[in-house]
């Protein structure tokens, strides 16, 4: 757990990164961008094959995003921003060297394009609650797991009402909503290690694949077919050493 005196964003190139604060986990696939305000505590969690690229923010840039983190669908022109901001940094002729009135330039332009987007978070709110916990650590476990509310209301001593009424109180969805949302971000995890969308929707509990691909469509934005060939072309593409942008 860490936290910064300046507020970050934090961007994949390829793989899967997942950004986990006391709210949460909010998941940051390749076509989303996280932020987090300086001072709050969180860490990072890499999965699959990722290129993660970091950009400091100063106060009066910070101040523009919102006051609570935040993940926002990444625009073809805040991809490039942040690719530019952080590398290539092989140091080679060809790479740009940017002066510092150049990267505040780009800086404003990545925080105006974040403003403009919306927000899409893919977020798994943390449960409280010991038994919503309970259930919460069996579904991590087994993501699969197509057992009802009710029953594993049972093995906790809670009835399916109970837990209702908790998932909605606290995490603010159905127990439905959230077992899809901690299935969608199994899943992404899956795309990345290079598993394909047949074998990770029956791995992640739907029953049949086109289920799987509308869910995920739904959340993700694109297809899982797409989303995988997208990280294998990123992932060519983008083979330099993890680097951070600051502006200053």
């Amino acid at each position: 757990m860490q936290s910064h005196a300046r507020g970050h964003l934090v961007y994949a190139a390829s793989g899967v990164l997942a950004v986990h604060t006391q709210y949460g986990t909010s998941i940051v696939p390749a076509n989303r961008v996280a932020w987090t305000p300086a001072g709050f505590t969180h860490y990072h969690r890499a999965h699959g094959d990722t290129d993660m690229r970091i950009v400091f923010l100063a106060p009066s840039l910070a101040r523009l995003l919102p006051d609570d983190p935040a993940v926002f669908r990444a625009s073809g022109l805040a991809r490039e921003v942040l690719l530019a901001l952080t590398g290539p940094r092989n140091y080679d002729d060809d790479a740009p060297h940017y002066s510092r009135a150049a990267r505040t330039r780009l800086l404003r332009v990545l925080v105006d394009e974040l403003r403009e987007a919306h927000e899409q978070p893919l977020h798994l709110p943390e449960p409280r609650d010991d038994r919503l916990q309970a259930i919460a650590r069996m579904l991590r476990e087994k993501p699969a797991d197509n057992t009802t509310l009710a029953e594993l209301g049972k093995s906790i001593g809670a009835s399916n009402r109970t837990l209702s009424r908790l998932f909605r109180n606290e995490l603010g969805m159905t127990f439905y909503e959230w077992r899809t949302q901690l299935r969608v971000y199994h899943a992404l995890v899956l795309l990345a290690a290079g598993h394909d969308t047949i074998r990770t929707a029956y791995a992640c509990g739907w029953a049949n694949p086109s289920s799987f691909i509308a869910a995920f469509t739904h959340i993700i934005g694109t297809t899982p077919g797409r989303y995988r060939t997208g990280l294998q072309t990123t992932a060519h593409a983008s083979r330099l050493p993890t680097a951070a942008a600051s502006s200053g």
